[in-house]
């Protein structure tokens, strides 16, 4: 059986445990800020995107690697005689997949699977496909099986403010304005068929209170819950907030694993800081 290798877009929020644990290597998205064209979580981190919008409102563009690059990036491996699973962005966010395609034209044994997700919605279909590969599961039977358990992917999240969705381009000043006066704290929900991001429920109050009722209406939502793991995902918000939310979580379900992890440069970019989401597979 040939070996393989499991890849993802670097939006996939693995930070360097998770990437050891699961043998993951990460291609790195571009984030375009003012006149620089740096690597997602190589040359810039989400800090970096807070504090130049803090100092001069500006935020970032991200854009996807081009075919040439992705032909590259795989190249170290099939040139080896290696197989590659690599799972992308969600089409609907990103022409990643698009030119992951094209450049697995180009190359034999290179299987590219659109996520429809984001963040940890990608490391969920990422952990799967490890599971399978350790089990040592042929790369097309993983390919296939992966890219079925697309649907049962459940990502949200909740924003503080909408500031950055403002800032990008996604939504109306009298929207912020009318958030604001209000104090709603909108719910994103992904379309794990394509990875969009929409608007779904919208909460009012202490930030504390809305992820507590956030968190309940998301795990009360599916009754066939998968209860390997959850992710709490977050984009540099208080520990308070993290162990709120977690301690909701435990009470609620019993996961066998409740993984933490920073989300990245995309939705930092997209949501702001301030951002938390709950993301969990269904059966």
């Amino acid at each position: 059986m040939k070996k393989i290798i499991l890849s993802a877009d670097s939006t996939c929020d693995f930070d360097d445990k998770l990437k050891e644990r699961y043998e993951l290597n990460c291609c790195p998205l571009h984030i375009l800020l003012e006149e620089n064209d740096f690597r997602d979580g190589i040359d810039i981190t989400p800090d970096d995107i807070f504090d130049t919008y803090q100092k001069r409102h500006i935020l970032p563009k991200t854009a996807a690697p081009n075919p040439a690059e992705y032909i590259n990036y795989f190249k170290r491996w099939t040139d080896e005689g290696y197989e590659v699973i690599h799972l992308s962005l969600g089409s609907g966010l990103s022409s990643s997949y698009q030119n992951c395609c094209i450049a697995a034209q180009e190359l034999k044994g290179v299987y590219p699977i659109d996520s429809g997700n984001l963040s940890t919605g990608i490391g969920l279909l990422v952990i799967e496909a490890a599971e399978r590969l350790a089990k040592g599961m042929s790369a097309e039977k993983i390919f296939e099986e992966v890219k079925a358990l697309r649907s049962k992917v459940q990502a949200s999240f909740v924003l503080d403010n909408l500031t950055y969705l403002y800032e990008g381009g996604r939504c109306s000043a009298l929207a912020v304005f009318g958030a604001n006066v209000l104090s709603i704290k909108p719910c994103i929900e992904v379309d794990n068929s394509s990875g969009k991001m929409k608007v779904g429920k919208k909460y009012r109050g202490a930030f504390d209170k809305v992820l507590k009722s956030y968190t309940i209406d998301k795990l009360h939502a599916y009754p066939d819950i998968n209860l390997d793991r959850v992710f709490i995902v977050h984009s540099g918000i208080s520990s308070e907030y993290i162990n709120l939310v977690r301690k909701n979580v435990e009470e609620i379900m019993g996961f066998k694993e409740i993984i933490i992890a920073k989300a990245g440069c995309t939705i930092s970019s997209h949501c702001g800081p301030n951002t938390l989401g709950v993301m969990f597979m269904t059966n």
